[in-house]
């Protein structure tokens, strides 16, 4: 079965083409289950997500073209969720009638500020401060994340690595109490393929990282991170290759919150 759970759609303001373009997509890449999971609504960072007016717009389109397209391909209506500390997050959206959501960490928090770091605008941060820091504050972050019991998915595990700023620490160790908290949070880990679009050039998260999460018997499921129709299904051989190569044999899927292991 071929699935791809990560995807978003114009409303965030930073995606192009029209949602049953992503769709039409899909189904000609005979993607058998297709998530809309588009940045939720919250009270931060009104530029890069949907605004909480859009919200029932949004959840209509996305159910209209799931009835649409049903015989050819299964759609599911989800949410990427920003976690920060603080007043942020919306109940409206951790109370919505979606299949799953996927919570992500876009921004850390630097002396009192949020810090976008995966962003090219403040790229120049990554001077400023000890990489080691940095990317044990990310997985920190992550534990806390997963601790905060919310989510469904963890999406782009490791997406610090975004601009190669890598740690001089080994990965695995900086990353493994996080990895368990996911594990204890019944939470599932994605496959991203975005990253193969960035300076990175690879998966998120990395093989040493997908081997720790086997080790620890977490699932994992797909999603190509699509801000495009072109980019959906990005990169899908390599990335579900990788993954049975490292054992995995089955992948989730969610419907009404309730997962589902299926066979890639």
């Amino acid at each position: 079965m071929r699935v791809d759970l990560h995807n978003h759609t114009i409303l965030c303001n930073h995606a192009s083409d029209e949602l049953e373009d992503y769709i039409k997509k899909a189904i000609e890449l005979k993607i058998d289950v297709y998530g809309v999971s588009c940045h939720a609504p919250m009270n931060f960072d009104p530029k890069y997500r949907m605004d909480i007016s859009d919200k029932s717009t949004y959840e209509k389109s996305v159910l209209e073209l799931q009835e649409k397209y049903k015989q050819d391909i299964k759609v599911l209506l989800a949410y990427e969720v920003d976690y920060l500390k603080g007043d942020y997050i919306l109940d409206e959206v951790l109370n919505a009638k979606v299949d799953y959501l996927i919570g992500s960490i876009h921004f850390l928090n630097n002396n009192g500020d949020e810090w976008g770091f995966d962003n090219p605008e403040f790229i120049g941060e990554y001077e400023n401060q000890n990489i080691d820091n940095i990317w044990q504050d990310y997985f920190d972050t992550v534990e806390a994340m997963a601790k905060y019991n919310k989510f469904d998915i963890v999406g782009h595990l490791d997406l610090i690595k975004v601009f190669k700023f890598l740690p001089n620490k080994d990965i695995k160790s900086i990353a493994y109490n996080s990895l368990k908290a996911i594990k204890k949070s019944n939470m599932v880990l994605e496959i991203n393929s975005a990253g193969f679009r960035k300076p990175i050039k690879e998966q998120y998260p990395s093989r040493p990282l997908l081997e720790l999460a086997y080790e620890l018997d977490i699932p994992i499921t797909f999603g190509s991170d699509a801000h495009s129709a072109e980019q959906v299904g990005f990169k899908y051989e390599e990335v579900s290759s990788l993954a049975k190569d490292i054992g995995y044999t089955k992948c989730a899927i969610f419907s009404q919150r309730d997962k589902e292991l299926v066979n890639i």
